[in-house]
């Protein structure tokens, strides 16, 4: 129930929905749609997709079912909408099948895999994943979970994610605090940052950062904006986390400013790209300002993000 991205071959295309005219045709059997984490690509798709599947149970954990509630009010969806809230790590019956959510460690708070038994064996979907022992936010990959998982014998592992297929290991989350903390320490003047949006752990970083070097930290970008209200919602950002908002920008000294911005993949209509080719109403970056692309580029947005980087004539870090 994920969006994926038009590339160079799908000129002027946005996103990609997926095409379910197999799951329509079996409507009758669907017990439940169960999102293991709240990325794009995982569930981006539900708002537009969900009315043809016959108002079929959606299962979701606490932080997933906040970013899902925000956009079914804006889609005017949430009346009635069967939202089942599932607490990390619970086991239920859905249907005929046997349901466990196992915590696992990725870029955003709450990604599950999720073990399902049947009369027919077990299967192991994994969502996305890294082995991080410090992912600030969520709870790291329950290891012992899955080992005792694999003792008790999986008759499927179905695995997927992203950059699982490159050599090495990811680095934790933690190093890449260490890392922004220094980057924003040492800048001289305005600094800009872009991550991911969904990415509270960075959220959190940056904000830590920003207040050690003596800065205020500046929001720019609705997305952002709406995943800090569901971090907060569910306890994963501190509710008073001092925040200001795009407008007060250039009120602010320099040297004294860090903004926070969507567009880490340069999106035409987010905060990074309108920023880089001066559309910005709000926010404007000068020679000897710093911007961080805290991110790596997905499938089918080298281009844009290229285009970005290269109309910021000033100190690019990534």
């Amino acid at each position: 129930m994920g969006i994926t991205f038009g590339g160079d071959t799908e000129p002027g295309v946005d996103v990609i929905l997926p095409d379910i005219t197999f799951l329509e045709a079996e409507r009758p059997n669907l017990k439940g749609l169960l999102l293991t984490h709240a990325h794009e690509d995982h569930f981006g798709a539900v708002v537009d997709l969900w009315p043809r599947l016959g108002g079929v149970p959606v299962y979701a954990t606490p932080f997933t079912a906040a970013m899902l509630t925000s956009k079914l009010a804006e889609a005017r969806l949430l009346r009635d909408f069967p939202l089942n809230v599932m607490p990390l790590g619970e086991r239920r019956s859905i249907g005929p099948f046997d349901v466990e959510l196992v915590n696992m460690s990725h870029s955003i708070p709450e990604p599950s895999a999720v073990i399902i038994k049947t009369d027919l064996g077990t299967v192991l979907h994994t969502g996305d994943w890294k082995l991080d022992e410090a992912p600030l936010t969520s709870a790291p990959t329950d290891v012992a979970r899955l080992k005792a998982l694999g003792e008790e014998g999986v008759t499927a592992l179905i695995c997927d994610s992203t950059n699982a297929v490159r050599d090495g290991m990811s680095p934790s989350e933690a190093d890449v605090a260490v890392t922004l903390e220094r980057l924003i320490a040492e800048a001289p003047k305005a600094v800009a940052v872009t991550i991911f949006a969904s990415n509270v752990a960075r959220i959190h970083s940056v904000a830590n950062a920003a207040r050690a070097a003596g800065r205020k930290l500046v929001v720019v970008g609705r997305a952002m904006y709406r995943v800090i209200e569901a971090a907060q919602e569910t306890g994963y950002l501190d509710p008073d986390l001092p925040l200001h908002e795009e407008t007060e920008f250039e009120k602010i000294l320099a040297h004294k400013v860090v903004a926070l911005c969507t567009g880490s993949q340069g999106e035409s209509r987010a905060a990074m790209a309108r920023i880089a080719q001066e559309e910005h109403p709000d926010v404007k970056l000068a020679a000897g300002d710093r911007v961080i692309f805290s991110s790596r580029t997905i499938p089918g947005m080298r281009r844009r993000w290229r285009a970005c980087r290269t109309a910021l004539p000033i100190s690019v870090s990534r």
